[in-house]
């Protein structure tokens, strides 16, 4: 396989343009630390501005890499970054809280990475009309803001159905049916993954999708569902797995039906469960983003914002195919296994 591609959704040129952009903005460094403090550097415009960073869920390892990205943004350019996320990606109420804290607190920036797609508008509105600039990872919202950092969950699925359409020829089946397990309903991260892999698998018409399972981001939940689907579906022939949670309930299902040498797995992102059954042979590929990027970045867009300068409205750090083959190779490895922080 070749070496993964990271896409941008702005040219080279024009990427090249924004740091040099970040680096006048945000002239002055600071040393590294829970917080950037605001006394590092020499004045830039945004040195010892305050940035709220609020993940989806502070027990996964995928968050805790984003704000570890952004961790070290705010060492680099002197600002004073927080760190902040509820317990489960289920408790949007939380999420709205914790704007509100950020709001209190006078944050002059906050990077969100939503819960929902338009639960937070209110809190998101209410926020910018007091001056608090927003910038929002991974899941858009169906509001105004500041600018956006995601992975085009569309297209990185597209691959994932092909590379399942791939691993089912494989193993020597040309029909079938193709379990789809994902976490919570009407996410719009995961319905963009849904229809993306719809598409992509239709590399292989004769394999039929059926229903998705949801197991509302429950380990147990999602091994349960794929362990079901083995036992009662003699014609499975594959199985997406949309989250980590659904990825590691997958790999569990398919170590305790000894079902890895047929039932190929493909899933997205990456922890130390996934990176395990990667290894092992549970799962056949994972889709893995950039969620350090998406931290590190949202600090310096939201930095950009606080000082007055206008920040991409969108950007797409892609995504890319691991396998047992290419796992080992340093840029793989560095997506599978980034550096984590832990919220405040």
């Amino acid at each position: 396989m070749s070496s993964p591609r990271i896409k941008f959704s702005l040219s080279l040129v024009a990427v090249i343009a924004l740091m040099a952009i970040v680096l006048g903005v945000v002239a002055g460094r600071a040393s590294g630390g829970s917080t950037a403090s605001s006394g590092g550097g020499d004045g830039g415009a945004a040195a010892g501005k305050k940035i709220d960073v609020i993940i989806k869920a502070s027990d996964s390892s995928f968050w805790q890499s984003m704000l570890a990205g952004a961790k070290k943004a705010g060492g680099d350019y002197g600002v004073d970054v927080g760190l902040f996320g509820p317990t489960s990606e289920t408790d949007v109420n939380q999420q709205v809280q914790l704007v509100e804290n950020s709001i209190s607190r006078g944050a002059d920036a906050i990077v969100i990475a939503p819960n929902s797609s338009d639960a937070l508008n209110n809190v998101i509105e209410r926020a910018r009309k007091g001056g608090t600039k927003v910038i929002i990872a991974d899941t858009a919202v169906t509001t105004d803001h500041e600018g956006f950092i995601g992975t085009d969950n569309g297209k990185a699925a597209e691959q994932a159905g092909r590379r399942l359409c791939e691993l089912v020829k494989a193993g020597g089946n040309e029909s079938g049916n193709v379990l789809i397990a994902s976490s919570v309903a009407g996410v719009q991260v995961l319905k963009d993954r849904e229809a993306g892999f719809r598409e992509g698998i239709k590399a292989c018409p004769d394999l039929k999708v059926g229903n998705v399972r949801y197991n509302n981001n429950d380990l147990n939940t999602a091994a349960s569902q794929v362990n079901d689907a083995l036992t009662a579906d003699s014609s499975l022939v594959g199985i997406f797995a949309a989250n980590n949670v659904s990825g590691n309930g997958a790999a569990r299902a398919i170590k305790d039906n000894d079902a890895a040498d047929r039932i190929p797995v493909v899933a997205f992102d990456s922890d130390p469960q996934e990176n395990a059954a990667l290894a092992d042979g549970s799962i056949d590929t994972l889709v893995v983003q950039n969620p350090y990027f998406f931290g590190y970045q949202g600090v310096v867009e939201a930095a950009m914002a606080a000082a007055g300068s206008v920040p991409p409205l969108a950007l797409d750090p892609g995504a890319a195919l691991a396998d047992a083959k290419n796992m080992g190779s340093p840029e793989v490895k560095q997506l599978l296994n980034p550096p984590t922080a832990k919220a405040s």
